[in-house]
């Protein structure tokens, strides 16, 4: 049955009650009733009935509840279609596990990229009666308590070689290139065992740290995650990712990337030769200023034209040597070495002035040597400065034959690798190396603005692990989110017009056309404003999950319509953020 209306010529139209029926193989029509005398809302409530819609009451209505919702839809849609959602039975990277500990899991990964926070505001955030968001709603999580939570993160610790043998599988194969680097996050307390004073990078002396190592992709996508004491050194964490490549993923050739302070030559003769892994590493300085002595390989002639040059070395057999010279880098370089040397002469100057007063002097040659080693410690510039200390003086002079050496060879480093040129050549052996960029982005939005894994306040060993673990599946799901939003984020979108656009692979980056025509208007093609990834998810955020009152009784939620910007970032993620209501 349907109602339609018939147009009556002068008159007003007819509106009729009819139903449609099938004889003898003929579609008929016949009419129920006149309905013209009825009033419109009557028509449109029974409209509404016979085409099975909800009805709502007249009356006034009431928004009982508001939450923020668009930004957890979006990561939600992702991390359905990246098999993270344990409510699709084909959750490829869930493994199998508790119901309710499952989803915890997965709200735990949601709520670390939507908004980092400790377990206990987590498990507030989640509450349906202290919620901040609408994930706990959507994924019907009820009252939720923080014990909860750290059970959650105890499981997901637990299939954690699962979950990073299946990333290995989806992104890694036999003759890959994988990407490795550490870094370093300091601690809150000091009972942690893994809790220890070493190399710090965060700019925070006074605290103990953990140190952990991240596998990805030549891309930048995180394959896996290990954490070690706060004092491992770092040559010392590349023997168990060997181990995780070859027995875990089951991988036994791969190209191992590393910088210079990881890939030693310890590690190269101890672990990767006995194993037949290739390698690409770059040369300490020492070992550049042996290849550039006389008569070396090494001659600054092999730039008159280029800026790229594949050498061979009898002191590294086997292996071949990419040399580059980047006249940026030597600029920076040689500004930077400038202003250290006058940094230093400063601080030199005033202990030389301490020893020469008159008043209360700095008398003797262990105290005033124990003062000159603290500034030239600090500096790194012992060897550009030559000095004579008495018990009663102190004199100094800048080494201007250390200084010609160190800046004949500005902006010049070696890369060194096993990987035979027929299989990669010189530029793409450059391509390769600075790739390591990769992994310093997924430290900065680990470390920073987007996961903040740091500072870590857990005490228990297990619980550390895991909350790094669960800040690399956080960022997992943001690398993907960002690879799918880059033509609404300041990312750029088309690298591979950047890339065309320079003249060499030791050449600095550049920023395509496309990206610094955006970065210029703050505005995308089509007029939607430019984000961030971070104010992307504010913005999505607007979208709300409301909870209306309609009458008495009838409830509903409804969810606010999306703006345009909006509707194109659930476009470009291939997510309804109705889906999840």
């Amino acid at each position: 049955m349907y109602v339609t209306v018939v147009p009556n010529r002068g008159s007003p139209p007819a509106i009729l009650l009819r139903e449609t029926f099938r004889e003898d193989g003929k579609v008929k029509n016949r009419t129920l009733a006149n309905l013209t005398k009825w009033k419109p809302e009557k028509v449109a409530a029974l409209r509404a009935v016979l085409r099975d819609e909800q009805l709502l009451p007249a009356g006034g209505f009431e928004i009982l509840r508001a939450l923020p919702h668009g930004h957890l839809a979006a990561v939600l849609g992702m991390a359905r279609r990246l098999g993270l959602d344990p409510r699709v039975k084909t959750a490829a990277l869930m493994p199998p596990g508790p119901p309710r500990t499952r989803l915890l899991a997965l709200a735990l990964i949601v709520a670390r990229l939507i908004d980092p926070a400790a377990k206990l505001a987590t498990a507030r955030q989640l509450d349906e009666t202290t919620a901040s968001h609408s994930l706990g709603a959507v994924l019907d999580l009820g009252a939720v308590a923080v014990n909860e939570l750290y059970a959650a993160l105890d499981w997901l610790l637990a299939q954690q070689p699962t979950i990073e043998a299946k990333l290995a599988r989806r992104h890694l194969g036999e003759g890959t290139l994988v990407l490795y680097d550490v870094t370093s996050t300091y601690l809150e307390g000091r009972c942690c065992p893994l809790g220890q004073f070493g190399h710090n990078r965060d700019g925070k002396k006074h605290k103990l740290q953990i140190v952990f190592g991240v596998l990805c992709t030549r891309e930048g996508c995180p394959i896996a995650v290990e954490v070690f004491a706060g004092n491992t050194a770092d040559p010392n964490t590349v023997k168990p990712q060997i181990d995780k490549l070859r027995e875990r993923f089951g991988l036994h050739r791969v190209v191992l990337v590393g910088d210079r302070g990881m890939i030693t030559q310890a590690r190269i003769t101890e672990d990767l030769i006995p194993l037949g892994l290739d390698w690409i590493t770059a040369l300490r300085a020492p070992a550049i200023q042996a290849l550039a002595a006389d008569h070396g390989p090494l001659q600054l002639s092999l730039f008159d034209q280029r800026d790229l040059a594949e050498i061979i070395s009898p002191d590294f057999p086997g292996e071949r040597l990419v040399v580059c010279r980047n006249p940026a880098l030597a600029t920076e370089r040689a500004r930077k070495r400038g202003e250290l040397l006058e940094a230093t002469e400063r601080d030199l100057q005033a202990i030389q002035m301490r020893v020469r007063r008159q008043r209360r002097p700095l008398r003797g040659a262990a105290a005033i040597g124990a003062a000159v080693g603290v500034v030239l410690n600090r500096k790194k510039m012992g060897k550009h400065f030559t000095r004579t200390i008495t018990d009663t003086d102190f004199t100094f002079a800048r080494n201007d034959a250390t200084i010609a050496a160190e800046a004949r060879l500005d902006g010049i480093y070696v890369l060194r690798t096993s990987v035979p040129q027929a299989e990669l050549d010189a530029d793409a052996t450059v391509h390769c190396y600075k790739a390591l960029a990769t992994v310093e982005r997924a430290f900065r939005s680990c470390k920073t603005v987007d996961i903040e894994v740091r500072p870590v306040f857990h005490w228990n060993e297990q619980r550390v692990r895991g909350h790094v673990f669960l800040c690399l599946l956080a960022y997992y799901l943001e690398w993907h989110m960002r690879q799918a939003l880059a033509p609404i984020l300041f990312d750029d979108h088309d690298r591979a017009a950047a890339e065309r656009q320079r003249s060499s692979p030791v050449a600095k980056a550049q920023v395509s056309p496309a990206a610094r025509q955006k970065a210029a208007r703050k505005h995308t093609e089509d007029g939607q404003p430019v984000h961030s990834f971070r104010t992307l998810l504010t913005d999505l955020a607007t979208v709300t999950r409301n909870t209306v009152r309609f009458g008495e009784e009838l409830c509903a939620t409804i969810l606010a319509t999306p703006t345009s910007l909006q509707q194109c970032a659930f476009e470009l993620l291939g997510v309804s953020p109705a889906a999840d209501l």
